[in-house]
């Protein structure tokens, strides 16, 4: 075993799962997240016109999507990297930007909640956009669990790695004759 690329089983699945997150969230909100107000000509976030709300969706979503082509490209690179301290740390950094996106999301998922609880029904009396709105919600939750479900997988590949750092110290690859 290389030390356990990301890029296998259960977690190419989750880098996967975690893109499609993406798209619904940042999808959700930039297609169906704004309302147009006859009354008053502009268009406003369907999260209580709160404009940042809407903005931070999209920007987590759209961010999301990037590392998680970043980290797919790590992954097809990690079996090249020969050095184990190398491997350490492109892990480390899974670990870091993981737990990191576990608790953005958290954070997206309360705040728009949140704005949402807040939202009036007059400011959206035909109901438009009220399922993409609590699509955004529900992905945003989901999505706070596959990101710490994939810190815990690195966090796992972490410890093999440091397993065999030691094992390859304690018995060195003796040259057969």
């Amino acid at each position: 075993k290389e030390g356990g690329s990301r890029g296998r089983g259960l977690a190419v699945g989750l880098v996967l799962v975690l893109r499609v997150f993406s798209i619904v969230v940042f999808g959700s909100i930039v297609n169906e997240g704004y309302l147009n107000s006859p009354s008053e000509g502009e268009e406003f976030c369907i999260y209580n016109r709160n404009a940042s709300a809407c903005s931070y969706g999209v920007a987590v979503g759209v961010l999301a999507f990037l590392t998680c082509l970043l980290y797919l490209a790590l992954d097809v690179y990690f079996p090249q990297i020969s050095s184990v301290k190398d491997r350490k740390k492109a892990v480390l950094s899974d670990i870091g930007v993981s737990a990191f996106w576990a608790f953005l999301w958290f954070v997206g998922f309360c705040y728009l909640a949140n704005q949402w609880q807040v939202s009036k029904p007059k400011d959206n009396p035909l109901n438009e956009g009220t399922d993409a709105a609590r699509a955004a919600i529900a992905f945003s939750f989901f999505s706070i669990f596959t990101w710490s479900l994939t810190a815990a997988l690195a966090v796992r590949r972490f410890k093999d790695l440091t397993f065999q750092e030691e094992y390859s110290t304690l018995f060195p690859a003796s040259a057969q004759p």
